[in-house]
């Protein structure tokens, strides 16, 4: 696998690179307000921001992926200066559903704020179109078809050219399609899940259920928010990488996070058995699966990009894709977190309690 070797984005038709930019980590802007740990201030300047994007083009890749939450909408500006004279070069994607403002109206699924928030992202993209549109999160106070026939009017209207979900359940993503071709609409073409060595719950029902409807799958978190980075070994202590911000998914004394933490140290090992680094072999992993269309990758330097751009190149063999199985069975999650979002039924103890 290669950049130069395109994946079909599912029955879309489109071709993109096997590697999506994300761009959560560029801009200058704070943290959102969405309440849901959609957004955090980013680490990387719009100038620098500009640079690796840029340069992500220059090496291949086809494909970003942005958010309106990200940095409260810095990220997507800095978007589209990057873009400026390269716009049709690119599959653009972006999404909507995190709170943009104090008012708590400025968020969700709502055919009220899809039709606004469409319009503040392509003003700050600069553009005429959106690619592909996706609902950042499931909105349990909206009606899946009121979402659902908002995105097939911005399509009727040109404003987008395919829509989307992300981290939908596997009950709503079936919803999703029913809804659409029952009502004569124009259904839903992709969904964006965590995948990795390490978050492979997905592999239970999300990815079969993408390839049975001919979803592009683009997956996130190829590196599992860090855990595979190379800092998450035995008796390295706690690393500091969200661990404050994020302590229930981060903290490695948890029994659940211990267990998680002996699985990335034998990855570590692994890797290092193989001669290859655990990006290599956490990149290498998430390309292989058949429902995935393209990796997002989430580069903080120019450095993290030419090592995610190095990975591509990673083939594995049965024998190695046998012995991470063997590490961490398919469809195991060690954290309920890890798999995007808690549905509220988990959450929230009034929701299983007469």
């Amino acid at each position: 696998m290669s950049l130069s070797e395109l994946r079909v984005f599912g029955r879309s038709g489109t071709p993109i690179s096997p590697l999506t930019l994300g761009t959560m980590n560029f801009g200058e802007g704070p943290g959102g307000a969405s309440g849901g740990g959609l957004t955090s201030a980013a680490p990387t300047g719009a100038d620098e921001s500009i640079r690796i994007i840029q340069s992500a083009l220059d090496a291949g890749i086809t494909a970003v992926d942005t958010a309106d939450v990200y940095s409260q909408g810095e990220s997507e500006q800095v978007v589209g200066r990057a873009l400026r004279g390269r716009r049709d070069d690119v599959f653009l994607a972006t999404k909507f559903h995190g709170q943009m403002s104090p008012n708590p109206a400025h968020s969700g699924n709502s055919r009220r704020w899809i039709m606004q928030a469409v319009e503040g992202s392509l003003r700050r993209l600069q553009t005429d179109r959106i690619d592909l549109y996706q609902a950042h999160r499931p909105d349990y106070n909206t009606d899946v078809l009121e979402t659902i026939t908002a995105l097939n009017d911005l399509i009727r209207q040109g404003k987008i050219l395919y829509y989307g979900t992300s981290v939908f359940t596997p009950a709503q993503l079936v919803e999703a399609q029913w809804l659409a071709t029952t009502n004569h609409l124009i259904p839903p073409v992709a969904n964006q899940v965590p995948y990795s060595m390490l978050v492979r719950g997905n592999e239970r029902d999300v990815l079969p259920i993408a390839q049975q409807y001919g979803l592009g799958v683009l997956a996130y978190g190829p590196l599992a928010g860090g855990w595979l980075s190379g800092e998450f070994v035995l008796d390295a202590g706690q690393p500091p990488t969200r661990v404050h911000s994020l302590p229930g998914r981060y903290d490695i004394s948890g029994p659940s996070s211990e267990r998680k933490l002996l699985a990335a140290d034998s990855l570590a090992r692994l890797a290092d058995k193989l001669e290859i680094s655990l990006v290599d072999l956490s990149i290498g992993f998430a390309l292989n699966h058949p429902a995935v269309s393209s990796v997002i990758i989430g580069p903080r330097t120019e450095a993290h990009l030419q090592a995610y751009l190095k990975a591509a190149d990673t083939l594995l063999s049965e024998p190695v894709l046998d012995a991470i199985d063997e590490l961490v069975p398919p469809g195991t999650n060690f954290v309920e977190r890890d798999a995007g979002a808690v549905v509220p039924s988990l959450e929230y103890a009034e929701l299983r309690r007469r």
